[in-house]
């Protein structure tokens, strides 16, 4: 053996490299914003269909739709859950959503809009990291809304189911449309509730904190 050869000791065989720093291109990459990406995609084609091609509309927007589920799998598994991920998943469901609104022209409610960005609002301003760390204190309904994976993944899909079958109802479509439509309402009912309680739970929250800044600054 040649006396220049260096033998590692131990601790220098197992020391682990600097870890490379996580850039822009990095997170734009990141697994569930390409899945977010793709939801994007199919969502503007579907819109490109709605007027003459109603099957097509369907299978697109369904899957941008059913996408959502994944991308926030794909976050949890992979550890790539960023703000920009999060900011582009609610962005994209809250446009997809009020597009399908408009155009089939019936006035809804536009609940689901403010009340959504006003509950994230209120509880990032009060110190959550997520504007689902919803605690039974505030709301049991909220809480098992925000906390059961399985019950916001069932509300959220027939919420869309609901506004697809009404989609479908106008163009005649029976069992993907009326029925579906009548299956599904209830769900849309009780995610109009929810929306309520949001609405004001998110205004309560505001206020307090305001309450409490002026009752300092006075």
């Amino acid at each position: 053996m040649s006396s220049n050869t260096t033998i590692p000791t131990p601790n220098q065989a197992t020391a682990k490299s600097p870890r490379k720093p996580v850039t822009v291109q990095d997170i734009l990459l990141y697994i569930p914003n390409l899945i977010g990406y793709f939801r994007i995609i199919t969502a503007i084609i579907s819109f490109l269909c709605m007027k003459n091609h109603p099957v097509l509309t369907s299978i697109f927007y369904g899957i941008s739709g059913f996408l959502d589920a994944f991308d926030g799998y794909a976050a949890r598994k992979y550890n790539q859950g960023t703000r920009f991920g999060a900011v582009l998943d609610m962005v994209t469901d809250r446009c997809a959503t009020s597009s399908l609104i408009v155009y089939i022209g019936v006035l809804y409610p536009h609940l689901d809009l403010a009340s959504h960005y006003m509950h994230m609002y209120a509880m990032l301003s009060a110190g959550s990291t997520s504007h689902k760390n919803v605690d039974e204190t505030q709301s049991k309904l909220l809480s098992l809304y925000y906390t059961n994976r399985n019950v916001l993944f069932v509300v959220c899909l027939v919420n869309e189911l609901f506004y697809m079958a009404i989609y479908l109802h106008h163009y005649g479509y029976f069992w993907m449309g009326t029925v579906m439509c009548i299956i599904s309402a209830p769900i849309w009912l009780f995610k109009q509730v929810a929306n309520v309680i949001q609405l004001k739970n998110a205004s309560l929250i505001l206020a307090r904190m305001d309450a409490e800044e002026h009752s300092k600054r006075d």
